[in-house]
């Protein structure tokens, strides 16, 4: 009866030890303990990337990792994970994880605020604000080609209709030189200046020379500029603060590295 009584001690003792282990893993694969971890580390990914764990998806992560273990038992068999290739491409993947952990670390502690994004806003809006122009034009090679078709405008030539046919400016020529609204500061400054000295309706008077030719401009309307609100933008301002901020922190690593 006593050695009886050993006997179950010693089972209860060696249950007791081989509880905690068995829950730290997720199965044993040909007597290899698979650790919990591994589903861990699926897990995490996919939470990272917003999708929802399941009780299904839990249970296909599990199929995956134990797959991955035989299919890894096997390549080791081979001897695959002895050779060259395999050790390179191993080194190329250890040093994007730790890169990409060093870049989400940064971003961690140097998140771009709300204070950031109100002042690049604000910028924006010093930039764009004003009025707005919705002007035609009409470009050509040649002042004598200009002045030609300011002749056959004054004869009552339809302006859209010859700045499809002789417009070399292939964005606003098939639309009859319609610039759509914009501000002066998009326009080298030869054409913003003769177009904001234009009223409604109003073509130049004589050809406008900028770099890319000769201008003839009509001002079709003018507007206070619109503007998105700051909540339309904040996304977008907040991903090329943050952008920004990275490629600085990235520069900033080069120049205090010692290169020979």
């Amino acid at each position: 009866m006593k050695k009886q009584l050993l006997v179950a001690a010693s089972a209860i003792t060696l249950a007791l030890f081989t509880l905690p282990a068995l829950s730290q893993n997720l199965a044993i694969v040909n007597g290899k303990a698979v650790p919990k971890t591994r589903a861990d580390a699926l897990t995490q990914q996919l939470v990272r990337s917003g999708r929802p764990i399941t009780p299904d998806i839990e249970a296909q992560i599990k199929e995956e990792v134990i797959a991955r273990e035989i299919f890894m038992q096997e390549a080791a068999k081979r001897g695959l994970d002895a050779t060259e290739d395999y050790r390179g491409q191993v080194e190329l993947a250890r040093q994007t994880i730790l890169i990409r952990e060093l870049f989400a670390d940064f971003q961690k502690t140097n998140p771009v605020t709300d204070a950031d994004i109100k002042a690049e806003y604000d910028k924006f809006v010093a930039a764009n604000g004003g009025k707005e122009y919705r002007a035609r034009h009409i470009l050509v090679e040649k002042e004598e080609q200009a002045k030609a078709i300011l002749a056959s405008l004054k004869k009552g030539g339809k302006f859209e209709d010859i700045a499809k046919k002789q417009s070399k400016d292939p964005g606003s020529g098939a639309n009859g030189g319609d610039l759509d609204w914009a501000s002066p500061g998009n326009f080298v400054k030869e054409f913003s200046d003769a177009m904001i000295g234009l009223k409604k309706g109003q073509v130049t008077d004589a050809p406008v020379k900028s770099q890319f030719g000769f201008h003839i401009i009509r001002l079709d309307d003018v507007r206070e500029a619109q503007l998105p609100k700051l909540d339309d933008v904040k996304p977008q301002i907040s991903q090329q603060l943050q952008q920004a901020k990275m490629g600085t922190f990235q520069q900033e690593l080069r120049a205090k590295a010692r290169i020979e």
